[in-house]
């Protein structure tokens, strides 16, 4: 798969861009989830929260980062949110945003509720509805930036002034 985490509120360890249960080829859309507070139960099964869904849009998983209220979830070009429902159906996906980028799997930083990424060519930012950032240096960034090495991207939080900072080659 392409990234694990465990959610916060449910204990479900969850596995995005990985294998269905009934093939070894890996699918860049699907996400699995375990059954709860366990790593190694993958069964696909209501009665122990454990299964599968597979995001609709976009051709590869980027990238997923927990806030307090929802999983955000970056595909090469759409934005989703996934959310724990409970049983039956344990986790719920949506699309936020469509033509929606992320540079690279590390561009992206979080703040309490309120996430900034880089995108191909824009900075944004979502706090329940995603924005473009207004931004000063924007051409001097996506100008002197080497495309080549995207995923080198890192963002990163200055809490002592309140910034949110971005490494690229």
């Amino acid at each position: 798969c392409r990234q694990i985490m465990v959610s916060d509120v449910d204990r479900h360890t969850i596995a995005f861009g990985c294998n269905p249960t009934t093939s070894d080829v890996q699918d860049p859309l699907l996400i699995r989830f375990s059954a709860t507070e366990s790593v190694t139960d993958w069964e696909n099964a209501i009665e122990k929260e454990g299964g599968e869904i597979r995001l609709g849009t976009g051709s590869e998983f980027v990238r997923a980062v927990e806030t307090k209220r929802e999983i955000v979830i970056w595909t090469d070009n759409s934005l989703h949110s996934m959310t724990f429902l409970g049983p039956p159906y344990t986790f719920g996906v949506t699309q936020i945003s469509s033509n929606t980028t992320i540079i690279g799997p590390n561009a992206v930083a979080a703040v309490d509720d309120t996430i900034f990424w880089m995108g191909l060519d824009t900075f944004y930012m979502y706090d329940g509805r995603v924005q473009q950032l207004p931004c000063a240096v924007k051409q001097k960034v996506f100008g002197d930036l080497n495309n080549n090495q995207a995923r080198c991207i890192f963002a990163g939080i200055n809490s002592e002034f309140n910034e949110v900072i971005w490494f690229y080659p």
